[in-house]
């Protein structure tokens, strides 16, 4: 029976291995556990040969990107789209409720899959992922018969938008629930251009400066929703419980629409058009710069206080891009050619020296 139960090893990807092993070195050291504990709890890990599951997620989005770009070219191909509208002679209601059947087949094998297959998340997603582009299809076929695709493509979207958010939450599907927020997303830029007049600005703001605020409203309402206060609230069977489950996405799609956004703005700042930037002293957009500063810098603050590591990583990303995006606006034109490229050579020189720094006293911690 020993014999048996000191061969079962538990595999364990490199890095956890590592972490694993320092661990049970530092309780040795510190006598917390006996060395003959120490050397069994060593013989009962084993590093993993390959990365399969990373492996199994990069193929599966290899996967979905060559089917878009698939269909991509397909819809390029003249002559196979009149192939297909031969084949497919039929009024646009016909061809919505088509897609919207197909889609619906396509989800009940998503879950039939999820049900019978649950170690397998990633094939199980990426059937989702073919339902979530057959609806897109019937929701557009659906504004051709209503003639919403003539300028209403608000419509559309807050249709697409309703409808991937009900079924993300009903099924969950942390995928189907982000193609809700870029709907949502996309809805909420149309909509505010269709209420301007098509105009650059709404509320006196462009549309950087929009998906400032509305990235600023997911990422509130995502990281809120992770507070363990509400962890209770959290029960998966209730439709808030889903709704409080997809608060890492909902986090996650805000800090891309605001920092993205905020970058935007401070390159372009809060004007409408091409002509107006151009007529701009560059400083004149510093404050732009800084308020992105700030942010970013009040990210890596939360992340640090609330061991978040999605608002570091991307509090540090962009304040790195907002640091080098200034170094080329301000100097590119100033600076020898060989100088600049010395200068980020160092920074980045630099850069690397803190993180090895940092990752040994994370080594030294352990």
């Amino acid at each position: 029976m020993s014999n048996k139960a000191s061969t079962t090893r538990v595999v364990l990807q490199r890095k956890d291995y590592g972490v694993v092993t320092r661990m049970i070195h530092q309780w040795r050291q510190g006598h917390v556990i006996d060395d003959d504990t120490a050397s069994r709890m060593a013989d009962s890990i084993a590093i993993s040969p390959f990365d399969w599951r990373r492996a199994t997620r990069y193929a599966f989005i290899i996967s979905v990107a060559c089917l878009v770009i698939a269909i991509s070219a397909a819809l390029d191909d003249v002559a196979l789209m009149q192939l297909l509208a031969r084949i497919f002679h039929s009024p646009p209601a016909v061809k919505s409720g088509f897609f919207a059947v197909a889609a619906m087949t396509i989800f009940r094998y998503g879950l039939f899959l999820r049900k019978h297959r649950p170690h397998r998340p990633y094939s199980n997603e990426a059937v989702f992922f073919l339902g979530v582009l057959a609806l897109a299809v019937a929701i557009f076929f659906l504004g051709v018969a209503t003639g919403a695709d003539n300028g209403d493509y608000p419509l559309l979207f807050l249709v697409a938008s309703t409808l991937y958010a009900l079924l993300g939450l009903w099924f969950p599907s942390a995928l189907v629930w982000v193609f809700g927020l870029l709907s949502l997303g996309t809805w909420m830029g149309t909509q505010t251009g269709y209420m301007s007049g098509e105009g650059a600005y709404f509320l006196g703001m462009n549309y950087p400066f929009r998906f400032v605020i509305f990235g600023a409203v997911l990422t509130t309402l995502g990281t809120a929703g992770q507070r363990p206060g509400l962890a209770l609230l959290a029960s998966p069977p209730s439709l808030m419980g889903r709704l409080f489950a997809m608060s890492p996405q909902t986090k996650v799609m805000g800090l891309l629409y605001l920092f993205i956004a905020l970058w935007i703005m401070s390159i372009f700042g809060n004007y409408g058009s091409m002509t107006q930037w151009q007529n701009v002293r560059q400083y004149e957009l510093l404050q732009w710069s800084v308020l992105f500063g700030a942010v970013a810098i009040a990210a890596v603050w939360y992340g640090l206080k609330r061991d978040d590591g999605v608002l570091r990583g991307f509090g540090l990303t962009f304040l790195f891009l907002n640091l080098y995006t200034r170094f080329f606006e301000y100097f590119w034109n100033v600076l020898d050619k060989a100088a600049f490229f010395a200068v980020l050579a160092i920074s980045f020189w630099y850069l690397g020296r803190r993180a090895e720094t940092i990752w040994h006293l994370g080594v030294r911690g352990l």
